[in-house]
């Protein structure tokens, strides 16, 4: 049974009374968004092994870092106002308007006739995903339960690699096409997956801390019955989650904090949640990946692997592996924590790349009477390498910082984690195929000691975040927590009894204060 739901926003909601129904949907929505970014980074790993691609526009080294770099031109321009639109318009409405921008750009990218019109279609398709990866990150953080959080958040990139894989498969399917179908056919079907996002948004609930915020106390207090107790308002569970949102609220206000971009920077405390949390994004690009998302075919070939067919079916083992990984690295993170996971997967990073950029010279010093075993122990540290990666930073890289961000920062801080991404992105992308070209082997033993960087910040930083609400979390930098009610997970094992009706209570005292 769906019931119609108030939202505080012009998208309607018909939600489930199942709350395992529902949350089925959240993860759908998590899936759809995470396979729009996984198809692009494939979809161009097979279009630039494509001769009739790279022959219609001419490509050079500048020109196809260029068409393939100029999806995170849009994505920086689209992390500027991500956080302000997540935060005015709504988490739901954000995650809609974000998905018809990135179909437009679907479109364009598609009917493109030269490279101005391939960039700009792909400029626009970034701005989507840009918004629609914040916007949905935060909503889906705010909105599953905590205990059920890294799954649902952590899957909003894991599903990247499901993006990927149809991406690989439909490459590999259309690369014997003569005609510009071989590349204008992967490109549109590329837009599905914002389709599909906009169908499923109207049988989802709004944020509840976004609810709360906005004074809707009796939509929010809804929404969490929905999304931790079939609806049942009275749910102990239910009423810990909403006293502690309207705790955490009722101390902002007090503070003076408000949703304001200048909030991020505005006290000792916040700086420091921006730091921590701002970190997952430019660690996770400069790890190394960006080679075999963007440039497989170029990595494949200074191991020795030069056959375009061959190259084609080893993107589609690789994101198959990958995946694998990423879920794997989930139940991890969900399980072990999250800084002990991005530890063992940076450590591992290191190794490899040094390995890499080893077995690389060695074929590159003589490559004619390179053996195969060199050749394929390459590939082998290479699918390796990718594995390690997408244990941690995939599903990392969007569940971390809006865990520690607080609410009124939340939005913008991840706008701001996003932007540094791709700022870093963007010249990443560029570079490396003129690096590759240039000095080959050397650039995996530079991207292996900044890995080395990296996982010293995370130990010495990071917090371990598993296990608790996102106010919860706020104790951890606040220094003490900003509600007198037991822990959640506390009172849904049993461990902590509460009285419900004192509660009401207090709630009803609570929306008076805030109110006022």
């Amino acid at each position: 049974m769906l019931e119609r739901t108030p939202t505080g926003t012009w998208l309607p909601a018909w939600v489930p009374e199942s709350t395992f129904t529902l949350s089925f949907l959240l993860i759908l929505c998590s899936i759809a968004q995470s396979a729009t970014g996984g198809y692009d980074g494939s979809m161009l790993n097979g279009l630039n092994i494509l001769p009739v691609y790279t022959d219609y526009f001419q490509l050079n080294p500048a020109t196809t870092g260029l068409n393939t770099a100029s999806v995170f031109i849009g994505c920086t321009f689209g992390t500027l106002v991500s956080g302000v639109m997540t935060d005015k318009l709504g988490r739901r409405p954000a995650t809609f308007w974000a998905s018809a921008i990135t179909l437009i750009g679907v479109v364009i990218q598609t009917a493109a006739q030269n490279i101005a019109m391939f960039v700009i279609g792909r400029i626009i398709l970034g701005l989507g995903t840009a918004i629609s990866g914040v916007s949905s990150s935060v909503f889906l953080s705010e909105t599953f339960p905590s205990r059920y959080r890294a799954w649902g958040v952590g899957l909003l990139n894991d599903f990247y690699y499901v993006g990927a894989l149809v991406a690989a498969g439909v490459t590999l399917g259309t690369g014997q096409w003569q005609s510009t179908w071989a590349w204008r056919l992967p490109s549109l079907i590329q837009g599905i997956f914002s389709v599909f996002c906009i169908i499923i948004l109207p049988f989802v609930p709004e944020s509840p801390r976004w609810l709360v915020h906005e004074g809707y106390f009796e939509y929010a207090r809804t929404s969490v019955a929905q999304t931790n107790s079939n609806g049942d308002l009275l749910d102990p569970v239910t009423v810990a989650v909403y006293k502690e949102i309207l705790d955490a609220l009722e101390f902002e206000k007090k503070e003076g904090r408000t949703m304001s971009p200048a909030e991020i920077v505005k006290t000792p405390t916040a700086r420091k949640r921006l730091l921590i949390g701002m970190s997952a994004g430019p660690f996770s690009c400069i790890a190394g990946n960006i080679i075999a998302s963007y440039y497989l075919g170029t990595e494949l070939s200074t191991a020795g692997i030069t056959d375009s067919t061959d190259q084609l079916k080893a993107n589609v083992v690789l994101n198959v592996w990958c995946l694998a990984c990423a879920l794997a690295g989930t139940h991890l993170v969900a399980q072990w924590g999250r800084k002990p996971t991005a530890l063992v997967s940076e450590t591992l990073l290191v190794i490899c790349l040094f390995i890499i950029g080893g077995l690389s010279k060695m074929y590159a010093d003589d490559p004619m009477n390179a053996s195969n075993s060199l050749v394929y122990g390459n590939v082998a540290v290479m699918f390796m390498f990718q594995g390690f990666y997408s244990l941690a930073w995939t599903p990392l890289l969007y569940l971390y910082p809006p865990e520690v961000f607080s609410g009124s920062i939340r939005a913008n801080g991840l706008a701001f984690s996003t932007l540094a991404l791709n700022l870093l992105a963007c010249i990443f992308v560029f570079i490396m195929p003129i690096g590759l070209n240039n000095i080959g082997w050397r650039m995996y033993m530079i991207n292996g000691s900044w890995d080395i960087v990296i996982a010293v910040l995370i130990a010495v930083y990071w917090v371990e975040t598993k296990g608790k609400t996102l106010e919860e979390i706020d104790a951890l930098f606040e220094g003490t927590k900003h509600s007198s009610i037991p822990d959640v997970e506390q009172v849904r094992t049993g461990q902590a009894t509460l009285d419900v009706g004192a509660i009401e209570q207090q709630l009803q005292a609570d929306i008076k204060a805030i109110k006022s």
